[in-house]
């Protein structure tokens, strides 16, 4: 009896101490994106297209405000039927418009994602590398996933994952 209590205390508390054999660490993915060169790249990217997205899209309220401007001058001196046309001549333009704002930020979405990939890539293959280096078991990433506390046990990698990188 003596020996299966004895036992029982072992098996216990030799999960115990290899748990305190457990290293756990903590990193921040956006302090090290923001600062790789690839993510500088995409952001300037990204401006220049929602410049040119931003510039259309005024070009094409500015016709529409001109088109609308001049019906509002004609609209009482115009028949019926003319007056019909344009109106639906200015509504299909506003719908056009809303179309393409829409088409726009769907495009953005996309552009955004296509270059983010390979940086989310990169970012990941980095830590794992940090990971297995270390001899952690997991690496909790501050920005993508809330973790409600992180103890002194807990070792910051996000240095060695920028080294990794080839950050300063």
């Amino acid at each position: 009896m003596l020996k299966k209590i004895a036992f029982a205390i072992v098996m216990f508390i030799l999960p115990l101490g290899a748990m305190a054999q457990l290293k756990f660490a903590h990193m921040n993915s956006q302090e090290v994106i923001a600062v790789m060169p690839e993510f500088t790249k995409a952001q300037a990217d990204l401006d220049a297209l929602s410049k040119q997205y931003q510039a259309e899209m005024e070009r094409n309220a500015k016709e529409l405000n001109t088109k609308y401007q001049e019906y509002l001058q004609q609209a009482d001196s115009l028949p019926q039927n003319i007056a019909e046309r344009r109106q639906k001549e200015l509504q299909d333009m506003a719908q056009r418009q809303e179309q393409f704002q829409q088409e726009a930020y769907q495009a953005m979405q996309n552009k955004q994602q296509e270059l983010m990939a390979p940086i989310y890539k990169k970012l990941d293959d980095a830590v794992q590398a940090v990971g297995k280096a270390e001899g952690v078991v997991y690496i909790f990433d501050m920005a993508r996933t809330p973790v409600a506390y992180v103890g002194t046990e807990s070792v910051d990698l996000t240095a060695k994952v920028k080294t990794q990188l080839g950050i300063k």
